[in-house]
């Protein structure tokens, strides 16, 4: 009788008993506004149900989920008797329901709370959700698969520790950077796409997230279309692409390398306000053409691509700091920023992870390939518009950014403690 009890505790129980309410109604709310049979008090029973059946014993969990079961047969064959729609989603809602009432009569919490909210905020969003399946392509879909298959198929069965006799190269390491950079290249181009009605400026700040050298190439062809401003709207373009790419070059470094991120924030941080202060003056211009739709940055090609240039990098890093010193690392990082910034940072910033070089060599690597990339963008310039004027004009803006980040580099390098 004494573990009957303290089973059946009145705060325990009034605790789930409230926690199955709650859940029942916040579906069956929903339910109940979107006009379906099954509405806020069939949710709410169910979940108690599901509750109650957990708390009595494990058998009567198979009974109870049976007779739900039977309720949703009944449902729907009468919808189809008066040749209505099947309800199949909210039958499938009334059965998670109903799990989700047991999980909390066995004690869990957070997993059916967290389980009730999403799956109301699915049920919640059809009609957006609808239209963005709609609008999406056949690249597109492959690209969140093949997201979805170096995430959860193929970095969980990856070695984690160095396989070579140099230790050189971390697999689930390597890969995870991959991971992290599709999955940012994948946000940004759902914003992008989202946004892209708005104009090149969207466009620009979006894709420079993605991918600046890229973007700059495709951009450039674009800006020719708009008229007398033509070369004005240009520079506006090509510093909010480098501005993102300064800001994911500088967030890549905080995540993997949180002190290297904070020496370099200064000198990032000044040629990013510098490029916004050259936006500022340079104004808006009017542009006749719609927003650039980049494609999917997820594919196989740019994933082998990036993951190449990535572990040349990092080996290559590796090699120079044990043959020269911390500034052979400072070298190579600078010669890949010309290809790819992204990947240099990240290959930096997992140095000074493991201590192979120093945060302040890793900022230094970080600047210096973000300025790479921003003045490999010139002659991609010049190569899509033939225009010496413009070229120059970038240059020369470019040229006092860079400045300004070395500088601040420079200053900090001297101010801080133990600088000789």
């Amino acid at each position: 009788m004494q573990q009957v009890e303290l089973a059946f505790a009145p705060v325990a129980i009034a605790t789930k008993l409230l926690l199955s309410l709650g859940i029942g109604l916040l579906v069956g709310f929903e339910r109940e506004w979107s006009h379906k049979d099954l509405g806020v008090r069939t949710f709410a029973i169910i979940s108690l149900f599901g509750m109650l059946a957990a708390l009595i014993a494990p058998l009567f969990v198979f009974i109870g989920l049976t007779g739900v079961i039977a309720l949703l047969v009944v449902v729907n064959v009468g919808a189809l008797w008066t040749q209505r729609p099947l309800e199949a989603t909210t039958s499938a809602a009334l059965l998670v329901t109903f799990a989700l009432g047991v999980l909390i009569g066995q004690g869990h919490v957070f997993t059916p709370t967290a389980s009730a909210i999403v799956m109301t905020l699915l049920l919640a969003l059809k009609p957006q959700l609808s239209r963005f399946a709609g609008g999406l392509t056949q690249e597109e879909v492959r690209g969140a698969v093949l997201l979805g298959l170096i995430g959860f198929v193929i970095y969980p069965v990856l070695p984690n520790r160095f396989v070579d006799p140099w230790d050189l190269l971390n697999p689930r390491e390597a890969w995870f950077t991959v991971i992290l950079i599709a999955s940012i290249g994948f946000l940004n181009y759902v914003l992008l796409r989202l946004y892209s009605a708005r104009g090149l400026y969207y466009s620009a700040v979006f894709g420079g997230l993605v991918n600046s050298t890229a973007t700059i190439a495709e951009l450039s062809q674009s800006v020719q279309t708009a008229g007398p401003n033509a070369r004005q709207l240009a520079i506006v373009v090509n510093l909010l692409t480098v501005v993102s790419m300064f800001v994911r070059n500088l967030a890549l470094l905080l995540i993997f390398s949180p002190p290297a991120g904070f020496i370099a924030a200064m000198p990032i941080a000044l040629m990013a306000l510098s490029a916004a202060a050259f936006i500022w003056w340079q104004g808006r211009a009017p542009v006749d053409s719609s927003g650039l739709a980049i494609g999917s940055p997820i594919s196989l090609r740019k994933l082998v691509s990036f993951g190449t240039i990535f572990i040349v990098i990092q080996v290559a890093g590796s090699l120079a700091q044990r043959l020269l010193g911390e500034y052979g690392a400072v070298i190579v990082s600078a010669l890949g920023g010309l290809a790819s910034s992204a990947s240099s940072t990240a290959a930096v910033a997992t140095l000074s992870k493991h201590g192979q070089i120093r945060p302040m060599i890793a900022a230094v690597s970080t600047v210096l390939a973000s300025i790479a990339s921003t003045l490999v963008n010139l002659p991609i310039v010049y190569r899509a518009t033939r225009d010496r004027i413009l070229v120059r004009n970038l240059f020369f803006i470019s040229l006092l950014i860079t400045m300004l980040g070395l500088i601040s580099l420079g200053v900090f390098d001297a101010l801080r403690p133990g600088a000789k």
